[in-house]
């Protein structure tokens, strides 16, 4: 019998042991997904970054001839000419935008990811970032809550003949918050009050509300979906302490 309880408190010395060791490398295949994650991050925002500078560069090249065009038009009288060559030179000014930087490397590349598709899609957007690290939200938590938000106001806006988009993501007594809004010609919560979604094409607010319910909620924070002088607004506060 001793040999038997010796043996026995051995395996189970060893089981736990070897339950540890299973649970560490489990704990380390994590960790290393997310920094092999957040060296793509890193790459794709100096590529994005490479790119707005030669787009500057460019843009600066070209701009004393462009004022010599200008000129040569107004010279000459031909106001309208003037007025066209001017406008479009505005538009590729607006088309060139500034990378937002925020401190938190996950947030820099899904705000600039997303912004840049919706100006793609003919959306005016409009941004107040602060620097914001959301530091108790885990990083899947944090991609899916506020990609749902942007995606659902973006998808909001293609069906709109007004395209406008403002977020706002800053520090509130106490709360990381976001706030995002996309402009509206009638009111969604009349017509959908809990935001359900029904036929596969009518999918628009209703996409992913659940998902960021069920991530506000996981931290203990607090989730609003209302409207405001034509605006539908998503706001969202995650305790920071």
């Amino acid at each position: 019998m001793k040999w038997g309880k010796d043996y026995r408190a051995e395996y189970e010395n060893l089981d736990e042991k070897y339950n540890a060791l299973l649970g560490e490398k489990a704990e380390l295949s994590y960790e290393l997904s997310e920094l092999k994650a957040a060296m793509g991050q890193m790459r794709e925002q100096d590529e994005q970054v490479r790119e707005l500078h030669e787009n500057v560069r460019r843009l600066k090249h070209d701009m004393k001839n462009h004022m010599m065009v200008i000129a040569s038009y107004l010279n000459g009288g031909e106001y309208e000419a003037a007025k066209q060559y001017t406008s479009t030179i505005l538009d590729k000014l607006n088309a060139v935008h500034t990378y937002i930087e925020t401190g938190n490397l996950l947030l820099n590349h899904i705000l600039n990811e997303k912004l840049n598709l919706a100006r793609q899609q003919g959306i005016d957007v409009k941004a107040e970032i602060e620097n914001v690290s959301f530091h108790r939200m885990e990083g899947l938590d944090f991609s899916a809550l506020l990609s749902n938000v942007l995606d659902n106001a973006m998808e909001a806006c293609k069906k709109e003949e007004e395209r406008h988009l403002r977020v706002k993501i800053s520090t509130r007594k106490g709360y990381d918050t976001i706030l995002v809004k996309n402009k509206i010609g009638k009111s969604v919560l009349e017509e959908n009050p809990e935001l359900r979604t029904t036929k596969e094409e009518e999918k628009t607010h209703g996409m992913g509300t659940v998902q960021i319910r069920a991530v506000v909620e996981k931290y203990g924070g607090l989730c609003d979906f209302y409207e405001e002088e034509s605006w539908f607004c998503v706001a969202v506060f995650i305790p920071n302490e």
